[in-house]
């Protein structure tokens, strides 16, 4: 098939675009940046600089590729997150998952790409218990802070499948290059656990995520899928295996009231009201096979530190 991932150089594309070239795929990459169309071409894609956030430049990149499918990985993260604020970290961000999946969705329909496939979020704060399924909307909660920062996952919660396209709700990344800034911040016990940590979390390392994208590109499936793990967990849980396995003492506790005062109430919402999800859909549907079925497995294999002795492996 002839596949055009936009955002090939991101940290998810880095690992997808391989895969894709891997399995026989005729592979366009986009990136912002002409000085990463080396790297696209060191992973077998034809390199292509595109604005995601500019109708024409969109239209005209992906009318030349003349793609099968168009794989939607942008993202505008840089620099360190603001956990205050973290609304203006992920602006860009919102911005190419609003404007970018409407350009996209407009070039696909003008050149007759008959499949959309598009990067969302698992990540959901509304009331109720237990796992959520593709059936379950994503909920951005009552915090108007939680709500900016949900603005372009409830856009593509709206527009993608009404187009007939697919959307991936992934968990959050873990793997080569996506997960420094947490752990820096756990080493240095600037990542605490708030209240008593009972919000959930679901996880996947990043080639877990782009072998399930590649299932869905090549079965040309549709609608909702979430990409987590096996495993969902709650801060609780998973923060302190993490500092574990990065050598780092285990982290300090503080109250919502303090760290709502400290740090804004985005973190309070994160750490004690988010919902875990579930894959059973994504497994029996694509017959997809994690690698890392458990984050704790995937933790303490890219970290390279036995939780058992804290030396490195």
């Amino acid at each position: 098939m002839r596949v055009f991932v936009a955002g090939g150089s991101g940290a998810l594309g880095r690992r997808l675009v391989p895969q894709l070239v891997a399995r026989g795929h005729q592979v366009t990459a986009t990136t912002t940046s002409a000085a990463k169309l080396r790297l696209l071409e060191e992973l077998g894609a034809q390199g292509v600089v595109m604005d995601g956030l500019d109708a024409v430049s969109v239209g005209e990149a992906v009318a030349q590729a003349r793609p099968d499918v168009i794989v939607h990985q942008m993202t505008g993260l840089s620099g360190k997150l603001d956990m205050r604020h973290p609304d203006r970290s992920f602006a860009p961000t919102n911005r190419l998952r609003i404007e970018g999946t409407d350009h996209l969705l407009a070039a696909a329909e003008a050149t007759g790409v008959p499949h959309v496939v598009v990067q969302s979020f698992a990540q959901s704060y509304g009331p109720g218990a237990g796992l959520l399924t593709e059936q379950d909307p994503i909920d951005a909660g009552t915090s108007p802070v939680a709500r900016r920062l949900s603005s372009g996952v409830l856009h593509i919660q709206d527009v993608v499948p009404k187009a007939g396209g697919t959307v991936l709700r992934y968990g959050g990344f873990y793997g080569p290059g996506a997960s420094d800034d947490v752990v820096k911040m756990v080493r240095k016990r600037m990542f605490p656990l708030v209240g008593e940590g009972t919000g959930w979390a679901s996880w996947v390392h990043l080639d877990d995520a782009a072998s399930a994208t590649v299932l869905v590109v090549e079965q040309q499936a549709r609608g909702v899928f979430n990409i987590v793990d096996d495993e969902p967990a709650q801060v609780r849980d998973w923060l302190p295996y993490l500092a574990a396995c990065a050598g780092a003492k285990r982290p300090l506790r503080v109250p919502k009231w303090l760290a709502k005062l400290l740090a804004g109430e985005f973190p309070v919402t994160m750490m004690t009201e988010g919902h875990g999800f579930s894959n059973a859909r994504a497994k029996r549907k694509l017959g997809w096979q994690l690698r890392y079925p458990s984050w704790r497995e995937g933790f303490k294999e890219e970290l390279g530190v036995s939780r058992e002795t804290g030396a490195s492996a």
